[in-house]
């Protein structure tokens, strides 16, 4: 069962208008009088050869804080960050004529014009006051209500109006690059299970499909949809869906996927552009691979150059044309400053690999909140190169650096803003592993003015803010590696490794091409491709670049050939050694071990096996694990085993003696009870549940979910579906908080849920494809509704002849018993129409025959196999 859909937690909080602090140091707006003409043809990328527009209101605050700096190098780089372009935010529908916080559209659309040389200039302008705004979070919640009513004034009170403005013929000359609703339809892939996304998703839908409708009917709008970024929408099981979901959207606007002129990324998140120590998602570590890490979560995409070129490659396949361009938001996620590593670890231990290496320095991922130690990236630039899968037409700064993501504590408004415990840098959150959120403190509303943080944001840019008030100047390339020369390649890699280029400045890392498709890239002089075709013919070079952003010629080529034919691993791991038991309790044992490698050919350590004396009693992809559940003052003896993705065992390692202590655990305080306890829309066969967080005197480990008196389930987070239900049968639900030490908080007040009607089994067909390697195969699944009326709420049912099991699956809830595998719909492909098809699939393993099932049901009825 894929389980991605809400980790990393996903939000970011826009900006308004700068603060009204700022606004005695700008002039009055200004009066001109100019001769239409007529509007340019609409170009493919239209930041390329044209300058910015920079907001005179944010310049202002910026230039006030610099007279507050005190000091002069902080202050000089400061106002270099003035004359960068920022967007405008429109974030209710007062910011359109101007409100307290600033200045209206006019306003900015006239000081564009003003602002305007001999060439074209971009006026980066955001979209945002969807009804339902930001279902998830709470800081940057909005004005209009997720209804009806709220639609019609997202139409006729501020599209319309903000239209009717862009279409002025005084701005025929000015490309207006439009991000369209931050946050919105990213929710609807990862957070439909919560009620408020429920209740938005027609909403956002509707409200999107109007948006890029109107705006793309002035010549001039350049419309760029928000994509999430990579620590939202990366794995492949929200990245597929999200990328159907975008489609799908363009499809229902009148000029379908014309509308649609690219996609946003790390919109006022901090998600680095590139990882440069980590280049490679794919490598392992002890035999772990990296992207196992805690930190990453099995998610291949590091950061978002590989976040970028991966949704265009699936936003190419859903449909949009390949001429699709991306943006990135780079105003706050460069990660400089003392804390930025400067070389990769040298640990076997992959956490600690990764977190020495990385320059990502949140606590988690989801970390989305005024983030301490963050620091502004790239300066905005066209056509940035060295990014050719990336296809980005743009560095940009969508989120103005130094306007709060939300407020640290409660602050009333009349905006629709809420508090967020994400903001609050107290706060340990269960969606960031019981971590506190790592917050800047003293944060205002979302969108105001945060100095401390600008402050920071400042100091710990990267690359350096120059000081001069200018970009940078450095236009010289780095010299052309050479003497590139291919390693002993296996069937699906070929090392490759180069002589070290120079640079007036320095060299800041590598891009490694496969013909003309960039591949990765490196920080050190050598580099791995993976993920290669067996017996075949390649040819690659490698390009150096610099802080500047200069890339070098391309070095000669050279050429390999992957190796024929795979090979069998049959060796099992190392055994691990330094088995260590901890400090006890009354009913628990932590363990730590030295991880074990793995034989160089094979498949790489799929994680260890833990005993108690003969009894398996956990498995884990780390060196660490708890034993839970023992007895008080009772000496135990454990063991552990390494495995590998090919099934092999180690022999077990040196055992470790252990003793529970006997004295009763002094924390005997519950957590308060869950309130706010909601059934969201119910199926035929679940019903999900959410509530409002519980706190406790050291934290809340969980939540247990109780249909009457059974135990149905727990949950890490405040959300839970019920499955398994009877159709057209009503259930009363309550929800227990419980923390480490045991204590469980009384029942919260019940609701009560009823399941939908039975769907109805129509006709189906299923498609089953497999591919398989040594001990594991990928299996993808088409199940198309041949019928006349729509399947809801369906099942899938089939058996393994050989014993084969699901270990991962996407796009839909996998489980097992025995051969027999059930996959049941997710929230967002539950409802499949006639003649309709949906794509779903897992990874699984064998022991070494691997035919596919010949029978499949949905809902119960056999299917046709296709």
């Amino acid at each position: 069962m894929s389980t991605h859909g809400n980790r990393a937690v996903r939000q970011r909080v826009r900006a308004a208008a700068t603060a009204a602090a700022a606004m005695a140091l700008i002039a009055a707006p200004l009066c001109i009088t100019t001769t239409a003409s007529a509007a340019e043809a609409h170009v493919d990328n239209p930041y390329a050869g044209a300058t910015q527009y920079v907001n005179p209101t944010y310049a202002a605050a910026v230039e006030s804080a610099a007279t507050r700096a005190g000091d002069p190098t902080l202050a000089a780089k400061m106002r270099t960050v003035a004359k960068q372009p920022t967007a405008v935010w429109m974030d209710r529908i007062s910011a359109i004529n101007g409100n307290a916080d600033g200045n209206g559209l006019k306003f900015h659309l006239d000081n564009a014009v003003a602002q305007k040389g001999s060439g074209p200039i971009v006026f980066n302008l955001v979209i945002y006051d969807l009804p339902g705004r930001d279902c998830y979070a709470l800081a940057s919640n909005g004005e209009l209500p997720a209804t009806d009513a709220g639609l019609a004034r997202y139409k006729t009170e501020y599209i319309d109006p903000i239209a009717a403005l862009l279409a002025d013929p005084k701005y025929a000359d000015i490309r207006i690059s439009a991000t369209i609703e931050p946050d919105s339809l990213p929710n609807l892939v990862t957070n439909i299970s919560e009620a408020a996304c429920q209740q938005a998703a027609p909403y956002y839908r509707a409200g999107v499909k109007y948006a890029l409708d109107k705006l793309h009917a002035i010549p001039n709008v350049y419309n760029y949809i928000d994509i999430g970024h990579s620590g939202w929408l990366g794995w492949d099981s929200n990245a597929g869906p999200a990328a159907t979901l975008f489609a799908e959207v363009a499809k229902s606007t009148t000029a379908g996927f014309a509308s649609v002129d690219g996609f946003v990324s790390d919109v006022a998140n901090t998600t680095p552009l590139n990882e440069p120590f980590l280049p490679d998602s794919s490598i392992s570590v002890g035999g772990t691979p990296i992207r196992s890490s805690d930190f990453y979560e099995w998610n291949f995409d590091f950061d978002e150059a590989d976040f970028t070129a991966h949704m265009h490659r699936l936003l190419v396949a859903a449909g949009f044309p390949s001429s699709l361009g991306m943006l990135i938001d780079t105003s706050r996620n460069g990660w400089g400053g003392p804390n930025r590593p400067t070389a990769v670890s040298t640990s076997t231990d992959v956490n600690t690999y990764v977190n020495q290496s990385r320059v990502d320095q949140r606590v988690h991922r989801g970390a989305w909140c005024n983030p301490m130690g963050a620091g502004i990236g790239e300066l905005p630039q066209a056509t940035p190169a060295g990014y050719a899968a990336s296809h980005i037409d743009a560095f940009v700064w969508i989120k103005p650096p130094g306007e709060s993501d939300g407020a640290s504590s409660d602050i009333p408004n009349d905006q629709g803003k809420r508090f967020d415990r994400m903001c609050d840098p107290t706060f340990v959150s269960p969606k960031l592993e019981n971590q506190l959120t790592g917050a800047t403190p003293n944060a205002p509303l979302a969108g105001q003015w945060f100095e401390d943080q600008f402050r920071t944001l400042v100091a710990n840019a990267y690359p350096v803010i120059p000081g001069s008030g200018t970009n940078p100047t450095d236009t010289t390339a780095p010299s052309v590696p050479t003497r590139l020369t291919a390693g002993t390649t296996t069937a699906t890699t070929v090392p490759l490794s180069w002589t070290a280029s120079t640079d007036n400045v320095a060299v800041t890392g590598y891009d490694v091409y496969r013909g003309t498709t960039l591949v990765g890239t490196s920080t050190s002089t050598s580099y791995t491709v993976t993920g290669l075709t067996a017996a075949t013919a390649y040819s690659f070079t490698v390009r150096a670049k610099d802080a500047a952003g200069n890339v070098s010629a391309a070095s000669t080529a050279v050429s390999a050939t992957t190796q024929s034919g795979s090979v069998t691993d049959t060796t099992a791991p190392s055994v691990p050694t330094g088995l260590t038991a901890g400090t006890t309790t009354s009913t628990s044992v932590p363990l730590s071990w030295t991880a074990s490698t793995d034989n160089a050919g094979g498949s790489g350590l799929a994680g260890y096996e833990v005993y108690r004396g003969s009894t398996l009693v956990g498995t884990t992809t780390s060196t660490s694990y708890t034993v839970t559940g023992l007895t008080a003052a009772t000496a135990y003896s454990f063991t552990v085993r390494a495995k590998d993705i090919a099934g092999n065992v180690s022999a077990a390692s040196s055992a470790v003696s252990a003793t529970t202590q006997s004295g009763s655990v002094t924390d005997t305080t519950a957590p308060s009870v869950p309130t706010g306890l909601t059934a969201g829309t119910t199926t035929s066969t679940s019903v999900p549940l959410s509530w409002t967080a519980s706190t406790d005197n050291v934290a809340v480990t969980g939540y247990d979910v109780y249909r009457g008196t059974t135990l149905v389930g727990t949950s890490t987070t405040t959300s839970y579906t019920v499955t398994g239900l009877t159709a057209a049968t009503a259930y009363s639900f309550t929800v227990r908080a419980k923390d480490a030490a045991g204590n469980v908080s009384a029942a919260s007040t019940a609701v009560s849920a009823t399941t939908q009607p039975g769907a109805s089994t129509g006709s189906c067909s299923v498609k089953y494809t497999a591919n398989s390697w040594n001990n594991g195969f990928t299996a993808s699944v088409k199940v198309t509704n041949t019928g006349t009326s729509a399947l809801t709420g369906w099942t899938l049912g089939f058996s393994f002849a050989n014993g084969q099991s699901v270990t991962q699956g996407w796009s839909a809830e996998w489980s097992q018993s025995g051969s027999a595998v059930t996959a049941r719909s997710a929230a967002w492909n539950g409802t499949l129409g006639a003649g309709q098809s949906v794509d779903i699939g897992f990874n699984g393993s064998h022991s070494g025959t691997n035919n596919a099932p010949t029978a499949f049901t949905i809902n119960g009825a056999a299917c046709t196999v296709a």
